[in-house]
């Protein structure tokens, strides 16, 4: 889905514009000072915890390589160049720690730009801990969550954007979720926004300018021209805006939950389309009286499918919780897989279940279970009202059920396209979206040069947020506290 922003051309008054009018706006007006501290070297274990084959242990700072000098015993590590293996053994003053190897990997040439090392040793969870306490006694600190992402962005590594993309691919768990991560973490997405960010800030400028000029009564930035451009900006924010859709099914996944009357086959139906006994099933209304779900990839989308206890009316206090915990899931589910039991239904029970459906605003597909057993006319009279017909037990019609599913969420999307997955991202965009609806209405009204300058300033914000042009440290903090520790 790429979508080529078109320019106007400048007039003959614009090419006179100096340039550094342009360089002072794009530069200045729009960063924040930040008031992070980086000078300390950090260190975390940067391999799941558990037990292992191996654990790496990663450290970052201007006394990365001296701190582990100080503990490593083999080749002199500050005599070395950078992007070298060295092999040899931790010591704890007289004590051996373990056997490991060390790999340098001196700044700017790191992933944070700063002197790194990452030390490769034998993976039992003591080793590691001990390891870390030891060169956290020797002068580093423990690393905050992404807090090695968090240096390579403020050192220039890459954007914001770039640097959320890190996490996005780690957590990928389909290869539609890589191939979008992908595609971000290598700039992508940050090169369209920038393009349209550079776009308005020519125009910016100028009218910046002509509030310099504003007794002589001149005009640098063409309002024809300047509609134009936002009209072809918002064509395309307006294209990042609804890929957000796909984009948000790709990242996240489906949050599908299964529901309806007790023993209408919700327990089943999850164990058939798992292929496993994950939940106890019984003839027993009843059963299912708490949360059961699991995780199943289908036509490269994560579906969560969860089940739940079955929606009655009961005395039974357990029973009663669970009716509850399944109205809450149904409020957060993306996609209800609602089940009538087609042997022990009638036609107005349908009809009155699914205006309670409907009344939530949450998409559905109406399942009619166990076919096997149904009533014929019932199924003649529910021929026409867009129902699943499929038997759980005898998996019958399954998989005119994952066609139905799927087809909800087709994903149109190829290697290389900018599709937004980040709720902020999105938020960002609408925002954007809106300030230059302002500056269309603005221009429209023939207001003044100083009242479009403030929308245009809104719509370059929004836009400096997504990659880190214009950020707080609180919004840094939000970010990278969602990371792992090691990375």
């Amino acid at each position: 889905m790429r979508y080529p922003l078109k320019v106007p051309p400048p007039s003959s008054t614009l090419q006179h514009i100096n340039t550094s009018t342009l360089q002072h706006f794009n530069t200045f007006k729009y960063l924040r000072p930040m008031s992070v501290r980086i000078d300390d070297t950090i260190v975390a274990l940067a391999t799941p915890q558990g037990v292992s084959a191996i654990a790496v242990i990663r450290l970052s700072g201007k006394d990365a390589i001296s701190i582990t000098q100080r503990v490593f015993r083999g080749k002199r590590l500050e005599t070395q160049p950078s992007h070298t293996i060295h092999f040899g053994m931790i010591w704890d003053g007289n004590t051996p720690i373990d056997e490991a190897v060390v790999s340098l990997y001196r700044g700017p040439k790191s992933f944070t730009r700063e002197d790194a090392v990452e030390i490769s040793c034998h993976g039992s969870p003591i080793i590691a801990e001990r390891i870390i306490k030891l060169l956290m006694r020797k002068g580093a600190r423990l690393a905050e969550p992404g807090e090695f992402t968090k240096r390579a962005f403020l050192n220039g590594r890459f954007d914001l954007a770039q640097a959320e993309a890190v996490a996005d691919l780690i957590n990928a768990e389909t290869d539609n979720a890589r191939m979008a991560a992908l595609n971000q973490m290598r700039g992508g997405f940050s090169k369209e926004i920038n393009h349209l960010r550079e776009a308005l800030v020519h125009f910016a400028s100028l009218i910046e300018l002509e509030l310099d000029f504003s007794e002589e009564d001149v005009e640098f930035a063409s309002r024809d021209d300047l509609r134009r451009l936002v009209n072809n900006i918002q064509q395309y924010t307006s294209s990042l805006i609804k890929s957000f859709d796909q984009g948000n099914v790709i990242r996240n996944g489906v949050r599908t939950v299964i529901a309806g009357r007790p023993n209408a086959g919700k327990s089943t139906l999850l164990n058939a389309i798992l292929n496993e006994e994950r939940a106890i099933v019984s003839e027993i209304p009843g059963t299912t009286r708490d949360i059961i779900e699991d995780e199943v990839v289908m036509g490269g989308i994560n579906f969560r499918f969860i089940d739940t206890a079955g929606l009655r009316e009961t005395v039974d206090v357990i029973e009663a919780m669970g009716v509850e915990r399944t109205r809450e899931q149904m409020k957060k589910a993306a996609l209800i897989l609602y089940l009538f039991d087609l042997s022990d239904t009638t036609l107005e029970h349908i009809e009155q279940e699914e205006a309670e459906l409907k009344s939530l605003g949450i998409p559905y597909i109406k399942i009619g279970n166990k076919l096997d057993k149904s009533k014929p006319d019932l199924i003649k009279a529910l021929r026409n009202k867009d129902f699943v017909f499929i038997s759980a037990s005898n998996r019958t019609h399954l998989d005119q059920l994952k066609e139905r599913i799927l087809s909800r969420y087709h994903l149109d999307v190829t290697p290389g396209d900018v599709v937004v997955t980040n709720l902020r991202h999105y938020h960002n965009l609408v925002k954007t979206h809106e300030a230059l609806d302002r500056v269309i209405e603005g221009i429209d009204n023939g207001v003044t040069g100083d009242l479009l300058a403030l929308d245009i300033r809104d719509a370059l914000h929004y836009l400096g947020e997504i990659t880190g042009k214009v950020t707080t440290e609180d919004l840094l903090d939000n970010i990278f506290s969602k990371f792992c520790i090691g990375k």
